[in-house]
């Protein structure tokens, strides 16, 4: 075990490599050049010179790589051009929102969507399964705007239930007080394909020869469905969940954004537009740093849920 994970760290080397190298040549050679962004339109050769001079991008290339990479190993990609904040400062504090609305989503979207999968799949063919998939077609129709609106219209203006914007400093007001909505519409627009996508890894595991070898001893079929199908179905289910965590944190933005919360996703956009590259950067870094350790901790998972799986 720890052998492998050592040859995954190192495997992660390489990779991360190609990442910084196609950010560097997407935000040097393709982005622009960010003194006339920061200069703005009056301005003069002198004032952009002096910029290109205080951003290090009057040197070599490799020069400006070689920068990057120190950046990204020290934690340290300097401070905002829009803001004069500390980049690292700005993550850290706008990660803590971002998780407050996403780890409860996740929990609650996987365990509904695998509670409604074993069910509909227990009565698959029947007049409920059909209608179940019907309306989670109809739910992946809808785009994620139309919830928002009509639900910040009639949950938080029409009821009053729950506060249409803002944003606290307790965690437990944050949880309990402006994060609901938020979730209850994530959940609205995730709960249907992932609904759909666990009933097919579940349908795949109910025509397998052990299901009906179970069923001919007499096992009940809850016990079946609970144990035996989940048990060989979560493997799937784990590769799902694991890989959509690292999206989770920018794919949010909308919602961060109408509810006026200071999560990444909301981040993002700002960054994006006030062209603030070195916020930017740091994300797009992040993100894929984290995208390869939770694929890690996906292959630790599937021996802890089948022991059946070597790890080489």
């Amino acid at each position: 075990m720890f052998a492998y994970i050592l040859r995954r760290l190192w495997q992660m080397v390489p990779t991360m490599l190609g990442v910084i190298l196609l950010v560097f040549i997407l935000f040097n050679w393709v982005g622009g050049d960010p003194a006339y962004i920061l200069a703005g339109k009056m301005s003069n050769p002198e004032q952009i010179a002096n910029i290109r001079t205080q951003l290090g991008i009057d040197q070599p290339y490799y020069v400006q790589l070689w920068i990057f990479i120190k950046q990204i190993v020290t934690f340290d990609f300097g401070s905002s051009w829009s803001t004069g904040e500390k980049v690292s400062s700005i993550i850290g504090s706008r990660l803590g929102p971002s998780l407050t609305v996403l780890i409860p989503l996740t929990i609650l979207e996987t365990f509904i969507a695998i509670a409604l999968a074993l069910g509909v799949a227990y009565v698959r063919g029947s007049l409920t399964d059909r209608m179940v998939m019907v309306a989670c077609t109809v739910g992946m129709s809808v785009s994620i705007l139309v919830y928002i609106i009509v639900f910040q219209y009639f949950f938080a203006y029409k009821l009053g239930l729950f506060p249409v914007q803002g944003w606290g400093d307790s965690l437990s007001e944050n949880l309990l007080h402006y994060s609901i909505l938020p979730i209850i519409i994530l959940l609205a627009v995730g709960i249907a394909p992932t609904l759909r996508l666990f009933r097919t890894f579940i349908l795949d595991e109910i025509n397998q020869d052990y299901v009906r070898t179970a069923r001919a001893k007499g096992m009940k079929e809850g016990r079946i469905m609970w144990v035996h199908v989940l048990r060989n179905a979560s493997i799937p289910i784990i590769t799902y969940v694991m890989s959509n965590l690292p999206a989770l944190l920018i794919g949010a933005f909308l919602v961060e954004r109408f509810f006026s919360i200071p999560g990444i996703g909301r981040e993002v956009i700002l960054a994006v537009e006030r062209s603030d590259f070195p916020v930017i950067k740091a994300i797009t870094v992040y993100v894929a740093a984290a995208t390869m350790v939770f694929n890690l901790l996906t292959d630790l998972m599937y021996q802890a849920v089948d022991p059946r799986v070597q790890l080489k």
